[in-house]
């Protein structure tokens, strides 16, 4: 039997999703640590398959491509164990990828103000952030995606929070989460029970 699977806790996969600059791969990978669970970054994936940076296949190859690399990563990182993955800005935002993933456990989005993602985010050379003015187009990206966002399993917000305080949320709420699931589970088998003896009747 593998010893991970001898751990208590609340899930054995979860996805982090949000906006750049929230915190996925910090709060991601200190989660998946709290969890004792593996860490994927799926840019940092993509960059190592592709062998190029972000920035670089962007300016090589176009964001089709790279939304092309994030769909398939998508695919391969939902059928993992034991997992905490960390998932690029606009991963989440694509329907069929945002199906895939609730399909395959909880989403946790990180949400932050646009004044903090553009201090966070300010001296990094982000594609989409190569612009006059960075900060309004922050806030129009955000605007953009927040009903993708807003389908995410749960919510937490990380400005001017420690980590280890939203790793801490994210886990209480992950535990309520699968109390919920469990509660959902005994209620459909309950119903299947009376339905099963009402036909015996």
């Amino acid at each position: 039997m593998n010893a991970t699977s001898l751990i208590d806790r609340p899930v054995s996969w979860v996805a982090l999703a949000g906006f750049m600059g929230t915190g996925k791969s910090r709060i991601g990978w200190e989660l998946s640590r709290e969890l004792s669970l593996h860490f994927v970054d799926t840019d940092k994936l993509i960059s190592r398959v592709v062998g190029k940076t972000i920035p670089e296949v962007f300016a090589e190859r176009g964001e089709g491509f790279f939304r092309a690399c994030e769909s398939e990563v998508v695919r391969r990182v939902t059928r993992l164990e034991h997992a905490v993955v960390s998932l690029g800005g606009g991963t989440f935002v694509h329907e069929s990828n945002r199906r895939e993933l609730l399909r395959r456990g909880p989403v946790v989005v990180l949400t932050a103000s646009p004044e903090t993602i553009y201090a966070r985010t300010k001296n990094s050379d982000r594609p989409l952030l190569r612009v006059a003015d960075p900060l309004a187009r922050i806030s129009e990206l955000m605007r953009e995606r927040e009903g993708a966002y807003q389908q995410g399993t749960i919510h937490v917000h990380s400005d001017g929070r420690p980590s280890e305080e939203i790793v801490a949320e994210i886990i209480d709420r992950l535990w309520d989460w699968r109390e919920a699931q469990e509660d959902a589970e005994a209620e459909r088998e309950a119903l299947e029970l009376q339905e099963v003896e009402r036909a015996c009747d």
